[in-house]
């Protein structure tokens, strides 16, 4: 298994000094949107010492804001699939872990592509984020495997489906 991610920490532009609430907007509406969005949106799979949060969305939900401050491009015909790796610990939230992260989609037609993930951290989170392309109602299966920092054994696997719409 080949598994690689880039790394992007977001972090002030140097001579640009932060100013809080128009500069934290993007990343706190970013998280918001994709990380506490209803059930039907954001799932997780419970592996026992960690779980993996998981949502995929239409790069057209999201603000003009957010999108330029991850460089993503807002499509109708893209989408962003958007996971979260926390090791169980005490209390109501877990710790965001690294990870090594695979994600492989095949469509209805039995097209596959591969979807390069990128790593985000912010404050205390990190998370991995890809772009894809989507057709209309194209029902999508997405195979990920994800290999927490530190851990020896084989890599947390789980699938799903999706089915996106453009509008």
């Amino acid at each position: 298994m080949n598994l690689r991610f880039r790394q992007y920490v977001l972090m002030p532009t140097p001579g640009r000094p932060m100013s809080g609430k128009l500069s934290f907007a993007p990343f706190l509406l970013f998280a918001l949107v994709l990380m506490w969005t209803d059930s039907s949106a954001q799932q997780a799979e419970d592996f026992g010492d960690y779980k993996v949060h998981y949502s995929a969305i239409n790069t057209s939900q999201l603000s003009p804001q957010v999108a330029r401050a991850f460089g993503i491009q807002r499509s109708t015909s893209q989408a962003l699939l958007n996971l979260a790796v926390l090791r169980d610990r005490s209390g109501p939230m877990g710790e965001p872990s690294r990870a090594a992260i695979e994600v492989n989609v095949v469509n209805i037609a039995g097209q596959r592509r591969a979807i390069e993930m990128r790593e985000v951290t912010e404050q205390d989170a990190i998370y991995y984020i890809g772009t894809f392309r989507i057709h209309n109602e194209e029902r999508i299966t997405f195979s990920v495997e994800v290999a927490p920092e530190g851990e020896s054994g084989p890599p947390l696997s789980f699938r799903f489906q999706q089915q996106f719409f453009v509008y």
